[in-house]
C-alpha cells in the first residue's frame, strides 16, 4: 500500500513522478533511436520503389524491341492499299502490280418471303408454334422430349446416352465436346476428326481416336418419345411446371392425382386447356405454352402426381467451311421458342456463320463470318432439315447463294492468295481496298517500310528523363542536410507543440537520415559507369558503341549528379544513320559486362541495389529477423521492454522508501504525543 504524505506534509506522488522522469530519460533515447531506424528503414523502403519501377517500367520496356524498331509505312496509293508494320518488319519495299479480286464471305439469300400473308406477317418474338399458321410453307411438328445431358469424360469409360431416343441421324441429336460440335453419322468406320456414331440401340457414341480425352465434357441434347415425371407435392400447393414447353395437347397426355387420371379437356383460353377426369370433372388447367400446370384449389395435403407429356419440336443443323476446319451443329427447336430466339441460338454457337431475318422484306440470310473460299470442294454454308430448306427456304437449289472468294494480287511479280483483304507477309499487315491492274492503266502500289525515327527518338527520350528523375531522387536523399539537434518528439513535447509545430519539428527530424549512404552512391556510380562503358560485342560498329557518339552526355553541372543531357539532333542523326547500332548499344547482350548493352548492365546495377537494401531494410511483407535494421529494432524493443521493467522496480522501490518514511514519521508523531500527554499529567 502506497502512503502520499499523510504524516509528512509532502507531496509524495509529485517527487516520485519527478524522479522517474530522470529515471526514463534512458528510455526516450531509445524510444527516438527505435523511431529514427524505422524512418530510415521507410525512405530505404521509397528508394526502392522508385528502382523498383525504374526496372519494371523504364528498363522493360527499353529491353523491348519495339522501342527501336518502330516502322512507318508509305503507300503509293492508299485509295488501292493500305499497310502496318510491326516491329518485326524489315527496312524493305514492296511492289503490288495487281489486285484481280477481293476476298468475299459467303452469303445467302432465301429464296423467298416466309409468310403467307404480308399484311399478317409472322411475328418473329412470339412463340413459332403459335405463328405456324402464317408460315408460307406448311410446318410439320414431330412429337417427343427435349432433353439434355452432361458427360465428363472419365479414363476408359463408355460414352452412353439414354434408351430409346427418337434418332434422326440429320438433325434430332445434338453433340458437342467442349463446346464444339460434332457431326453426328451413320456408320462408326473411318470415323474423321469432328464427326460422331450414334448406336441407336446401345445408346452409346463413338468418335475418332483422339478426339475425346479424359476430362472433356461432352454435351448432348436428343429426342425421347415422352416423358413421365412422378413427385410429390406438398400441402398448399397450387400447380407444377413441366419442364420444357409447347406441351402437345392430345391423348398422349395425362395427369394422375391421388390415382385419379386426367386429360386435356376443352381449351379455355390461348394455349390453355381443362384438365379433366373421365366424368368431365375439372382439376386445373395447363398452358401448353409454357408447360405450367395449375390446379382449381389449392392442395390440401401432400399429395403424389404423376404426369406423362410430350412436346411439338422440329431440327435443322447447319455447318461450315472455316479457317479453323469444319464446323456443324444440330439444333432442336420446342415449338414455344421464337424466330429470334433461332437466330440467337445460331448465332452464338460459334460455327463462323450469321443468320438474320429482315421484318420488312420478311427473309432471311445466312453469312460467313469470315471472308475467303475455304474449300473448293463443297460450300462454305450447308444446312439440312426441313425447317431450313422448306420453311425458311434455304433449299437445296442454293438459288441466291454466294460462295466465299479469296483475294487474288501478285505481289514483286508473284500471283498468290488470301482467305481475307487484309493479311500480313514479313511483318507488314497488307490491307487491300479494290482491284486493279497495271494492264488497265493503273500504276503499281509500292509500300516502303522505314524506320520511325521520331518515335525510336521520343522512346529514348523518355527513357533518359526518367532516368533524370530516378537520379534527382536519389540525389536529394544523400545530399538532404541532416538536422543532428531535432530529435524525435516525446510525448509530454508533442503536449507543448500545435499540430503545425509537430510537423515542421518532425520534417526537420526525419531530414538527412539517408545522407552520404554508402548503398546510394554506389548505385549512382555504378548506373555512371552503366551508361558510359563502351559497348563491344558482335553486333556494335565502334561508332556508336557508346552514349556520347549518339549525343547523350552527362550535364555540365556536376551537382545535378551525373543527369543526361540529349542533343536533339545528334541522337536523331543516328538512329537515321544505323538503327542496329542504336539498338545494339542499349539492348545489346553478351557473357561479358562489356559485351552487354546499357539497359541490360543497369538492370544488373539495379537489382544488386534493391537486393542490398531489401537486405537493410527489407520488404512490406518481411520480418524484423529477416533484415537488418529489423533485427535492430527488434533488439531496441528488448532493451526497451528490460528498461520499462527496471522503472517499474525503481518507482516501486521509491514508493516504498517514501512510504516507510511516512509510517516511521506517523510513530515519531504518535510517541511525541504520548510524550507530552505524560508530562502534562505529572504537572497537573
Amino acid at each position: 500500500m502506497r502512503i502520499s504524505g499523510f504524516a509528512s506534509g509532502m507531496d509524495i506522488e509529485s517527487i516520485v513522478n519527478d524522479l522517474m522522469k530522470v529515471e526514463r530519460l534512458p528510455l526516450q533515447k531509445m524510444e527516438q533511436e527505435k523511431q529514427v531506424l524505422e524512418w530510415k528503414r521507410d525512405d530505404y523502403r521509397s528508394i526502392n520503389t522508385l528502382l523498383l519501377d525504374f526496372r519494371d517500367n523504364s528498363l522493360f520496356n527499353m529491353r523491348l524491341t519495339t522501342g527501336f524498331r518502330a516502322r512507318q509505312v508509305t503507300s503509293s496509293n492508299e485509295d488501292f492499299i493500305t499497310a502496318v508494320a510491326s516491329s518485326a518488319a524489315n527496312q524493305t519495299s514492296f511492289e503490288i502490280s495487281k489486285v484481280e479480286q477481293l476476298a468475299t464471305a459467303a452469303s445467302w439469300v432465301n429464296d423467298g418471303k416466309i409468310s403467307s400473308d404480308q399484311t399478317n406477317k409472322i411475328d418473329a418474338s412470339k412463340s413459332l408454334y403459335n405463328e405456324a399458321d402464317k408460315l408460307a410453307n406448311n410446318l410439320t411438328w414431330n412429337k417427343g422430349v427435349i432433353e439434355k445431358k452432361n458427360i465428363k469424360v472419365e479414363s476408359g469409360q463408355t460414352v452412353k446416352l439414354d434408351d430409346n431416343i427418337v434418332y434422326d441421324v440429320d438433325t434430332s441429336l445434338d453433340i458437342q465436346v467442349n463446346g464444339k460440335g460434332f457431326e453426328v453419322v451413320d456408320s462408326a468406320n473411318n470415323l474423321e476428326a469432328n464427326q460422331v456414331y450414334f448406336d441407336a440401340s446401345t445408346g452409346e457414341l463413338t468418335f475418332a481416336d483422339g478426339a475425346v480425352k479424359t476430362g472433356d465434357t461432352i454435351s448432348a441434347q436428343y429426342v425421347k418419345d415422352n416423358k413421365t415425371i412422378d413427385t410429390t407435392l406438398s400441402e398448399g400447393s397450387n400447380g407444377y411446371k413441366l419442364d420444357g414447353g409447347s406441351i402437345v395437347a392430345d391423348s398422349n397426355f395425362s395427369l394422375t392425382v391421388n390415382g385419379t387420371n386426367y386429360s386435356i379437356g376443352a381449351s379455355t383460353g390461348t394455349n390453355e386447356y381443362a384438365l379433366v377426369d373421365g366424368s368431365g370433372n375439372s382439376i386445373g388447367k395447363i398452358n401448353t405454352n409454357s408447360g405450367a400446370i395449375t390446379f382449381d384449389e389449392k392442395l390440401t395435403e401432400t399429395t403424389d402426381i404423376s404426369v406423362t407429356y410430350q412436346q411439338n419440336y422440329t431440327s435443322f443443323s447447319i455447318g461450315a467451311s472455316t479457317a479453323n476446319g469444319e464446323t456443324h451443329r444440330n439444333f432442336i427447336v420446342s415449338g414455344n421458342e421464337s424466330l429470334n430466339k433461332i437466330v440467337d441460338r445460331v448465332n452464338s454457337a460459334k460455327l463462323g456463320v450469321s443468320m438474320m431475318y429482315d421484318s420488312f422484306s420478311d427473309q432471311l440470310t445466312l453469312s460467313r463470318t469470315e471472308t475467303g473460299d475455304f474449300d473448293s470442294t463443297t460450300e462454305d454454308i450447308q444446312v439440312s432439315g426441313d425447317f431450313m430448306t422448306s420453311v425458311l427456304q434455304f433449299s437445296n437449289n442454293r438459288t441466291n447463294y454466294e460462295e466465299g472468294t479469296n483475294a487474288k494480287f501478285t505481289i514483286n511479280g508473284l500471283s498468290t492468295e488470301r482467305h481475307s483483304n487484309s493479311f500480313q507477309i514479313d511483318g507488314v499487315t497488307f490491307s487491300l481496298k479494290q482491284t486493279f491492274d497495271e494492264v488497265d492503266g493503273a500504276q503499281p502500289v509500292t509500300i516502303g517500310v522505314t524506320n520511325n525515327t521520331e518515335e525510336v527518338f521520343e522512346n529514348i527520350k523518355e527513357f533518359v528523363e526518367t532516368y533524370n528523375t530516378l537520379i534527382d531522387n536519389i540525389n536529394n536523399k544523400l545530399n538532404e542536410e541532416y538536422h543532428r539537434d531535432y530529435k524525435p518528439l516525446t510525448d509530454e513535447e508533442r503536449e507543448s507543440l500545435s499540430e503545425k509545430q509537430q510537423e515542421d519539428w518532425e520534417a526537420m527530424a526525419k531530414s538527412g537520415l539517408l545522407k552520404g549512404d554508402p548503398i546510394l552512391q554506389s548505385v549512382l556510380s555504378e548506373m555512371r559507369r552503366d551508361f558510359y562503358t563502351p559497348v563491344n560485342n558482335d553486333e556494335s560498329t565502334g561508332v556508336f558503341n557508346q552514349l556520347a557518339a549518339i549525343g547523350i552526355t552527362t550535364t555540365k553541372n556536376y551537382m545535378e549528379g551525373g543527369k543526361l543531357v540529349i542533343d536533339e539532333a545528334k541522337l536523331k542523326e543516328a538512329i537515321e544513320a544505323d538503327p542496329d547500332a542504336v539498338e545494339n548499344l542499349f539492348r545489346g547482350d553478351g557473357d561479358s559486362y562489356g559485351e552487354k548493352g546499357i539497359v541490360r548492365r543497369l538492370t544488373d546495377s539495379v537489382e544488386g541495389a534493391m537486393d542490398k537494401i531489401y537486405e537493410r531494410a527489407g520488404r512490406a511483407t518481411a520480418t524484423n529477423y529477416q533484415f537488418t535494421i529489423g533485427r535492430n529494432l527488434e533488439d531496441i524493443e528488448d532493451r526497451i521492454s528490460n528498461f520499462e521493467n527496471r522503472l517499474a522496480q525503481v518507482e516501486e522501490r521509491y514508493w516504498s522508501q517514501f512510504t516507510a518514511m511516512e509510517q516511521a514519521i506517523a510513530r515519531y508523531n504518535q510517541q511525541s504525543s504520548y510524550l507530552m500527554q505524560q508530562f502534562g499529567g505529572g504537572m497537573s
